[in-house]
């Protein structure tokens, strides 16, 4: 069982832990209301977003998986976050599967980051984890991430109300 995220390095990011040096980045990334338009429909308060920061470092421990700072390989500075997460959100197809998630800073987007840090990340979970598939859910007005969840193998499997508003849900088989 993994207790902490291993480094990985693709050609321009570092996949890391989090520090407490990312925390300025990490919260004014999601007080853009542009990053949470379709990750819970409004900006953080700094409070909010810190204990998120700080929860994703528990996953690790807890559930052997979890998520990485998605980091600039020149200059180490965090341009996003995501992996796989276990968030017992109530979503029956959710239930027992990692599921990946991944948001970056609005100044980083169309350049690729979401597929090239993820490919890593599911990479890393098709090596090391006793799973079958991996699902993730996305809003169905998130264009984007629905390109870069087809370009990382996964497939719409279904929908679900349950967090209060549609999110389409997406199955990957592991080796994508």
């Amino acid at each position: 069982m993994f207790t902490s995220p291993p480094l990985i390095e693709t050609d321009r990011l570092r996949l890391r832990p989090g520090r407490l040096s990312d925390k300025d980045v990490h919260i004014t990334m999601w007080a853009d209301e542009r990053v949470t338009r379709f990750i819970g429909g409004e900006p953080r308060a700094p409070d909010v977003s810190w204990g998120k920061f700080l929860s994703s470092a528990g996953l690790w421990p807890v559930i052997g998986f979890g998520y990485w700072v998605f980091a600039d390989r020149g200059s180490d500075a965090l341009v996003g976050m995501g992996g796989l997460s276990y968030f017992c959100r109530g979503i029956a197809e959710l239930e027992g599967m990692p599921e990946a998630g991944w948001a970056f800073d609005a100044d980083h987007w169309g350049a690729g980051y979401a597929t090239e840090a993820m490919t890593a990340a599911l990479g890393w979970a098709d090596a090391n984890l006793d799973a079958k598939e991996v699902r993730c859910i996305i809003d169905p007005d998130n264009d984007a991430s629905e390109r870069v969840s087809a370009k990382l193998g996964f497939r719409r499997i279904g929908e679900s109300d349950t967090l209060g508003h549609v999110v389409a849900v997406y199955s990957r088989p592991k080796g994508g």
